[in-house]
């Protein structure tokens, strides 16, 4: 059995990623911990105790962190909703999560289970950061860390080179990638060229008729609109579930490289940019393995398997 904790900004595609881990059966989720990123974090601890609930499993889920280390909080709610879940009226809240904070789990868990806890990140870097600093030891008790973030080549979906999950707390990003942890980059060019799902691929994965396959297509509702109008895509993406894809079997991504890759904390265009030194022009060490290419023919084959 394999050791998982997620950390989630929990909205559309979260949710997503959260169904293909808890539907797993060599997969153990020790907690799920969430911030503040997609929605604001009671929001978004609603969306991950909804989808709790939908999977029938009781997972601890804790609260962290409400808002990015240093700055005000940006919400991708124009993009998932208002709920985060496509506003197709989910009865998402009242539901109560576990008490504890978030920081100290992933701190606690990580010890609990030395080299042997897989962390996904499905949102920004807050909780992450935090817990490092609290603790630095961690960084070396982690097995792998697999982020969904940053763009690996191309062009960024927040501003034109940057990314939404490490845009929106650069600074906890930068702690993160310079922690010396191991950690996979799966960045936003994955899912734009790997994990667009057409309308006519939307329709066909609804037609499985699980109550899996309709929630996973439907809370999309927003998204479509934004990835078709902003990001000029052919449909809606799903970062977080091919991170998640990624994550549960490492032959789908078919195209790696350890590389140094820089955060930039300033302001403006580049706030949120990940520099990757590609043919190592600055001479430092590599810190991060980055996804450059994967099999979209195995992440709909993991999805539909999922939602079945």
């Amino acid at each position: 059995m394999r050791h998982f904790l997620i950390d989630t900004d929990t909205a559309s595609d979260d949710a997503v990623a959260l169904v293909m881990a808890l539907t797993d059966p060599n997969i153990q989720v020790e907690a799920i911990t969430l911030v503040a990123g997609n929605v604001p974090l009671e929001q978004g601890l609603q969306n991950a105790l909804y989808t709790l609930e939908l999977c029938g499993k009781q997972i601890p889920t804790y609260g962290g962190a409400a808002q990015p280390l240093l700055r005000e909080l940006h919400t991708a709610q124009f993009v998932h909703g208002t709920d985060g879940m496509g506003d197709i009226g989910l009865s998402l809240q009242g539901r109560t999560p576990t008490p504890g904070n978030a920081i100290d789990v992933i701190i606690d868990t990580v010890k609990a289970f030395p080299n042997e806890i897989e962390l996904v990140t499905l949102g920004p870097l807050t909780n992450i950061a935090l817990a490092l600093a609290k603790a630095p030891e961690i960084a070396t008790l982690v097995k792998q860390c697999t982020i969904m973030g940053g763009v690996g080549k191309g062009r960024g979906n927040i501003t034109p080179v940057s990314e939404f999950n490490i845009w929106v707390d650069p600074e906890a990003a930068k702690m993160v990638f310079d922690s010396g942890m191991k950690m996979k980059m799966v960045g936003w060019d994955i899912s734009r060229n790997h994990a667009c799902i057409d309308p006519a691929l939307c329709d066909e994965i609804k037609a499985i008729g699980t109550p899996f396959a309709e929630f996973c297509m439907d809370i999309q509702n927003t998204v479509k609109n934004f990835s078709t109008d902003v990001t000029k895509l052919p449909g809606f993406d799903l970062p977080d579930p091919i991170a998640m894809a990624i994550a549960i079997d490492e032959t789908v991504a078919t195209e790696t490289a350890d590389v140094y890759v820089e955060v930039i904390i300033a302001d403006g265009l580049t706030r949120g940019q990940t520099v990757v030194d590609h043919v190592n022009v600055t001479k430092k060490a590599p810190n991060m393995e980055v996804v450059f290419e994967a099999s979209r023919v195995q992440f709909l084959s993991m999805l539909k398997a999922a939602v079945k």
